[in-house]
Parts: C-alpha cells; structure tokens; sequence
C-alpha cells in the first residue's frame, strides 16, 4: 500500500472511505483503511450490517441511518442469474437506484451534523458519493476491485463472457460493437430510468472526454495487477495500486485439516446462493473420484451454522482467507477479485468456475496468463475437473 500513502495530497488529514457491506466491496476498503489508519484520521462509512466487521478490522465505523441491508442483499444476491441479460440487470438497476439516493441523502445529513473529510474514497458501486462531494467542495476518489470492468475506447469489453484481446480485424470490430453494445444499453437504461435517477443529482453517464462520470475524474484507485489486465488505453485517471486484500476476524469455526491429505476449497463468495446448492453436488460427485483429496465447499456466510459432511467432501459455512488459504493446495472458485488475488498472492493454483458479472472476465485473464484454468462447460466440467486437478498439482498419470 506504498502506493496508495504516496497518492494523498500532503493537505488531507481527514479520510471517509465508503463501502456497501458486501464483503467484495467492504474487505478491500478496509484494506485501504487500515493502511491510511497509520497517517490519517480514517473513517468507514457503511451500512449496519457492516459496522461488525468495521469494528473487528480496528477501524472507527458510521453507520448511516435507515434500512440498506436488506434492499441490497435482495438485489445483489438474487435467486437467479445476471449474466448479461438486460432484463435482468434492468431490473436490479431500477431496484438500486432508489437506495443509492437514499444513501447519498443519509451522506449530506451526516456531513450537515460532522466536520466533512479532506478525502473521499468510495467503493465504485456508490457513484452518487460523486455529487456529495462535490456538494461540500470534498475531493472524490474511487475504489476499482475490478478494474476490468472500466470503459476504455479499445481492448476487450467486460460483462461480455470473458473476452480476450482481438488477434485479427474481424475481432477487433467484433469487440468495437461490443464496446459501443455496453455503452448503448447503459445509455438506453439511464433514459428509461431518468426521473428515478433525478433525485440521485447525477445527470449524465459519460462527460465530454467520454469517461464514465460514476467514477472519479481525478482518481481511480486500480485495485488490482496491472501485469494481468489486458492492454488498453486506460483513462489517466486511473491508478494501479495493487490488490486490497483483507479479511476480519470472526468467531466461525476453522476447517479441520486431515494430516496427509491434500485439500481443495470451492468457493462461490458470498453471493450466487441460488447456484451453491447445485454446484455443492458437483462438489460431491467430483470428490468421489478423488478419495484421497479433501473438499471444502464453503458457502461464504460466517453467520450461518450449517455443516455437511460425506465421506471427503464437508461444506462449510465460511472459510476465511486470509487465515486458511494457506492449508490448501488447490482452489476451485468463481473469479471474484478477491479470492483470484488471495490465490495468487500465496501461488496457490486455480481452477475458475465463472458463474456471473465480471467472473468471466476474470476467469478470460487468468487463463490468458496461465495464473488459472478456466472450467467451461457448465456443472458437468466441475463434476469431470479430475483430470485437471491431476495435473495442476503433478499427480497426472
């Protein structure tokens, strides 16, 4: 986080940093905020449901006033899959707009009652944080888990299934109507919805130079390897400053780990539960033909008590990263930021199973950089991942 402490105007003394409370966009702020915690005066603004969490990382937390928890969780986490359906991601943007101008009310009161910061960083999921801001004259930065997800004028757009860079002219003006599809559908929802988005004060989706007015004009913190992006002409903005990883203790249990066996972890994060159970069994029949590997499937909830276990294969309700990683010698997951980086900061290979949002794109990168492969083909290429866990870890005969 050298980085990052060399970004901060020598004038800032103050810091809000802002999440909403899902672990992918919560945990990599409080990495940023316990980094700064060092220097500066810190504050993490979330929700309730967060404020647990805040407190374990050893960080002050405000919780901002009325229900978000519930709302959120019932947008992001549905019981069915986004993908790129624009029905889908239609209807989750309508349901979201109300909340974020919700928030970015609770956001002015808060500042109307407190000292406002010198620095604002906030998740990229909170574009209304923008115009708060800029309301009280606060400079704005955004923080970019995923920085594939960024519009850029070339390479390979994302939320399109894992695309990679174009080899030939006909990809290249495959990819150049995909970039202009992505822009067309966000533009298309912000006309349909612009009478709900009114009271959210963001006006336009794009400014003159074409960038993406939901994030900061003046920084963008790249939460991730440049190495491993794909080349593109990123906007000058942006700042790569490596991977925010963090995880807060809490009290759920440890895995056990079997002296002389090697163990392997399925995760899907702590979203997509209408396909854990699903792929839980997948788990279940792809241990069956390796009894002498143990699986843990966790279903990334560190409030749930739930344990099954058969024969090699136990699900779990939460297995932390940053505590537990270390004990396994494989990892099977969807391609969340978080889980992709643990596993490359520790050498750890990957299998990636993408399910939905920028998990493709993840997935496309990983496997491009031979950091990951990438099981395509659905349920039944986790149930036949044998031969690949075989020879990721040297035991191919």
């Amino acid at each position: 986080m050298k980085s990052l402490l060399a970004l901060i105007p020598p004038s800032v003394r103050r810091i809000d940093l802002l999440a909403p409370p899902f672990s992918g966009h919560l945990h990599p702020v409080l990495a940023l905020g316990r980094a700064l915690a060092a220097q500066y005066e810190v504050r993490i603004i979330s929700t309730q449901g967060a404020q647990l969490r805040i407190a374990a990382a050893g960080l002050p937390g405000v919780e901002l006033a009325g229900d978000f928890d519930s709302p959120l969780l019932a947008i992001a986490n549905p019981d069915y899959a986004v993908k790129s359906s624009p029905l889908k991601l239609y209807q989750q943007f309508k349901q979201a707009v109300g909340l974020l101008a919700d928030f970015a009310t609770q956001l002015d009161e808060l500042y109307q009652r407190d000292q406002p910061p010198d620095l604002i960083i906030a998740d990229f999921t909170l574009p209304v944080v923008g115009k708060a801001a800029a309301a009280w004259n606060i400079p704005w930065w955004t923080s970019l888990p995923s920085p594939c997800v960024l519009e850029t004028c070339d390479g390979p757009p994302a939320y399109c299934g894992g695309l990679t860079p174009a080899t030939n002219g006909w990809q290249r003006v495959r990819q150049a109507i995909a970039r202009k599809k992505v822009r067309w559908f966000k533009q298309t929802i912000f006309w349909l919805f612009r009478h709900t988005i009114r009271p959210t004060g963001i006006t336009q989706l794009y400014r003159p130079d074409g960038t993406e007015s939901a994030y900061s004009a003046e920084c963008i913190l790249a939460l991730g390897d440049k190495s491993l992006e794909f080349a593109r002409s990123w906007p000058a903005c942006v700042q790569f400053i490596g991977p925010a990883l963090y995880t807060p203790p809490n009290s759920a249990p440890s895995p056990c780990f079997v002296p002389g066996h090697r163990h392997v972890l399925v995760t899907l994060g702590t979203h997509l539960g209408w396909h854990k159970d699903e792929v839980a069994d997948a788990v279940r029949q792809l241990a069956a033909t390796l009894p002498d590997y143990q699986f843990h499937f966790t279903d990334g909830d560190p409030q749930a008590t739930g344990f099954q276990q058969t024969e090699n294969f136990i699900r779990l309700p939460w297995v932390n990263y940053e505590t537990c990683l270390q004990h396994y010698s494989l990892v099977i997951h969807h391609g969340g930021a978080g889980i992709m980086y643990y596993c490359l900061q520790q050498n750890i290979p990957a299998l990636v199973y993408p399910v939905d949002f920028d998990q493709f794109d993840h997935a496309a990168r990983l496997e491009a950089a031979g950091k990951g492969v990438w099981l395509k083909g659905g349920l039944k290429a986790l149930v036949n991942a044998r031969p690949d866990i075989e020879r990721l870890l040297g035991d191919a005969k």
